[in-house]
């Protein structure tokens, strides 16, 4: 079962097709995917998996949800 990923904001650019990836063989940590999605971690001000904020070492499993949401300023 894939995982599905969802890129929020200036971070939407790199989201995978149709929002789902599959996961390798040997498993993917949150800062593994960020690499496979050509996303620079120093990007990345909070990661959500399954709706909890999660470490960039946290192992994804099948069917997971990560949300990667980048710094917001505004005034």
């Amino acid at each position: 079962m894939p995982i599905t990923v969802n890129c929020f904001a200036t971070l939407a650019q790199y989201a995978p097709a149709g929002g789902a990836l599959d996961l390798p063989p040997d498993g993917l940590t949150v800062d593994q995917l960020l690499a496979r999605l050509g996303i620079d971690a120093d990007k990345v001000a909070m990661c959500f998996v399954n709706g909890l904020n999660a470490p960039l070492d946290k192992p994804l499993k099948d069917g997971d949800r990560v949300g990667l949401f980048p710094a917001v300023a505004g005034g």
